[in-house]
């Protein structure tokens, strides 16, 4: 069966870029191997429907040639039963040949679909898969922090510890002592690619790799390094800082490219932080305000009053009008949080609860009495 890259994902076929990326992050986080609900087969699969549909190109290809319900590659009505026309296959059906493709132990011959659009464009110039020589590229890292509401509002830098792959710090990365000599590679002979003969439903052609063990350079050293063993990279652990920005929202993940796992020959993963932000007793945010409760006295509201407030900024004295009525919010501007783009900030709103006592003194209730007769 084909495979289904929207269903491994959970989104829809019409799903936008910012959708696929949001599920695979989501899905990444919680099936990563490192994690204790971690599922290397499943966090294998998300990552490989990531590929796909993440790249526009290779995404237009699936929705058009592989997906579960396409029938195949359609294309135009000529040439012939089964032939290559150049639009299409003569509407050969390939959905059985999706992802992996028929090896020779299924009495077919092994091949998988990006080899034959390799193939394809060789034979027509267009330097498809076969011609070139992709970087490599380490695998992505994902981590949860917590940090408070308020470095979560005016932003923090933070610093964590992680025992990950990095490029090996005597050689740089090169596999090799410093100094010493490169000599040819003798797998490829110094061109830094093999060529080899491939098989498929068109027929055999040549196709060509990049060397594994120059990685594409064509030059090995000569000298291996002797941290790495001429590895280029090795396990240890890292301290890595990094800043917050303002105004971060729970649930929001953060992205340090080249951050993740370091391969040898290619570039390093990234790094995905998942942030998460412990609530405050006292605040809660409404878009760039901030919100919080306070408790007056029957008295202040009455006379009016100023009253000293702890807030994220310090304490604030406050001013409580004569008079004010239950329900009120006074507004203090500026106290809020600040916008992403020019650091401005919002609003604190204070909602005004007023303390209405149990119970009274003799001498409360005459007075009180007399504001009554007041018509108060």
């Amino acid at each position: 069966m084909p495979k289904d890259y929207y269903k491994t994902l959970g989104i829809d076929k019409n799903a936008s870029q910012d959708e696929v990326k949001k599920a695979f992050r989501k899905m990444a986080h919680q099936y990563h191997p490192d994690k204790g609900t971690g599922d290397e087969k499943k966090f294998k699969e998300i990552n490989e429907a990531y590929t796909v549909l993440s790249n526009d190109e290779k995404r237009r290809r699936y929705d058009q040639f592989g997906s579960a319900d396409a029938g195949g590659f359609g294309g135009g009505q000529g040439g012939g039963q089964g032939g290559f026309n150049g639009q299409g296959f003569g509407g050969f059906d390939f959905s059985g040949f999706q992802g992996g493709g028929y090896g020779e132990g299924d009495g077919g011959v092994e091949f998988d679909l990006g080899d034959i659009f390799g193939d394809i464009g060789n034979i027509f110039g267009g330097g498809g898969r076969g011609g070139r020589s992709r970087q490599k590229k380490g695998s992505d890292i994902s981590v949860d922090i917590e940090i408070d509401f308020k470095e979560s509002v005016f932003g923090i830098e933070k610093t964590i510890n992680l025992n990950k792959t990095s490029t090996c710090e005597h050689c740089k990365g090169s596999g090799g002592e410093p100094g010493t000599e490169m000599k040819k590679c003798a797998t490829c002979n110094g061109a830094g690619q093999i060529s080899e003969m491939r098989r498929s439903i068109l027929g055999t052609f040549s196709s060509t790799r990049m060397c594994d063990d120059c990685h594409g350079s064509g030059k090995i050293p000569k000298d291996k390094c002797k941290e790495c063993h001429g590895q280029g990279i090795s396990k240890k652990n890292k301290t890595l800082t990094f800043t917050l920005p303002p105004s971060i929202e729970s649930g929001q993940m953060v992205r340090l490219p080249g951050q993740g796992e370091a391969i040898f020959g290619g570039a390093s993963g990234d790094l995905y932080i998942r942030v998460h932000v412990r609530a405050h007793k006292q605040f809660i945010k409404k878009g760039n305000d901030l919100r919080t409760k306070l408790d007056i006295k029957l008295s202040d509201a009455l006379l009016g009053a100023e009253i000293k407030m702890d807030t994220l900024d310090g304490l604030i004295e406050i001013k409580i009008p004569q008079g004010i009525s239950i329900g009120e919010v006074l507004r203090i501007k500026g106290k809020g949080v600040p916008y992403e783009k020019n650091g401005k900030r919002g609003d604190l709103m204070i909602d005004l609860n007023i303390l209405i006592p149990k119970k009274l003194s003799k001498t409360a209730k005459q007075m009180i009495e007399e504001l009554r007769k007041e018509g108060v």
